[in-house]
């Protein structure tokens, strides 16, 4: 059984379709990277897998739980962590962690016994008296986390986790993802640091509301057509427009930070014979450059 299935996961706000015709089957104790731009439809996609939202067609399982018929029986089963840290500022970090601990209907030696793992997972324990508010962005963090798991979820929805976070708190933050998902949790996670995406072990990349690649990291580097060459220059866009006016065949070709990318069949090297280039493997960036570009002109023909 797969611990979230999607069969055509639709959500329309008017005229505009938010995301259209999601299909995903994550295993247990997967952690899945739900990868994509600002606005094309991850939050969304979560917050109808966490019953917030209603599908305005298609469906689901979560835990083998009817998305439409049993969303109470889900809200139960799952942790939820949204961008938005869900804490209150004005009550301490114990308080924020005994508040929910009611929310979850946890039993008096049950809470207190969780709330503990809670701070010692967090590093909060001689903090436990300490405002909320006064914490910084990458403990708050970890205390919405300790929040969300607080019940012992065997799912967890992410959403947007490590905006706005330090790059120590966000290392932090995943080696506590890692456990989790080791200890059996199933983990989906919302980013757009690619980075971040590396770690999972599937990714699925959504552009304007459709899912345009679905498989693990490897495969998705693997599966990129051709090869990919990197040029280094001093100026990109310089080179860029240069090679593009030779007019020479190519699958994808762009700037990329000191470099100029150009991914070619293999036939097609002795057209690069008079630059410096190396034959890399692609990273996540360049494959969801390619993924997009490819959806871009399905969409124009």
């Amino acid at each position: 059984m797969y611990a979230v299935v999607t069969e055509n996961l639709t959500r329309v706000f008017g005229e505009f379709t938010a995301v259209n015709k999601v299909n995903l089957k994550i295993p247990p104790g997967c952690i899945y990277g739900f990868l994509g731009p600002n606005g094309s439809g991850k939050s969304t996609t979560i917050r109808m897998l966490c019953g917030i939202l209603t599908p305005t067609s298609g469906g689901g399982q979560i835990l083998g739980l009817d998305l439409a018929a049993q969303g109470e029986e889900i809200k139960e089963k799952i942790g939820y962590m949204s961008q938005k840290f869900s804490l209150y500022d004005e009550l301490t970090v114990l308080e924020n962690l005994r508040f929910y601990a009611g929310l979850y209907s946890l039993s008096a030696s049950k809470s207190k016994e969780r709330i503990e793992m809670m701070l010692e997972m967090a590093g909060l324990k001689d903090r436990r008296q300490e405002k909320t508010v006064n914490l910084s962005g990458g403990w708050k963090q970890r205390l919405a986390l300790g929040c969300a798991i607080l019940h012992n979820p065997p799912i967890l929805f992410l959403d947007e986790p490590t905006g706005g976070v330090d790059p120590k708190s966000r290392r932090m933050f995943w080696d506590i993802i890692y456990e989790l998902s080791q200890q059996g949790t199933t983990v989906m996670v919302t980013t757009h640091f690619m980075d971040e995406a590396e770690h999972c072990d599937a990714i699925g990349f959504i552009y304007e509301g459709n899912l345009i690649a679905d498989n693990s990291p490897i495969k998705l580097k693997q599966n990129l057509p051709g090869v990919l060459l990197e040029i280094p220059t001093p100026d990109p866009m310089g080179l860029f427009t240069e090679l593009t006016g030779r007019q020479k065949e190519v699958l994808d070709l762009y700037p990329y930070g000191t470099n100029v990318h150009v991914l070619i069949s293999e036939e097609r090297l002795n057209d690069y014979q008079d630059y410096k280039y190396n034959i890399i493997t692609p990273s996540l960036e360049d494959v969801f450059v390619y993924y997009v570009k490819s959806k871009r002109k399905e969409l124009v023909t």
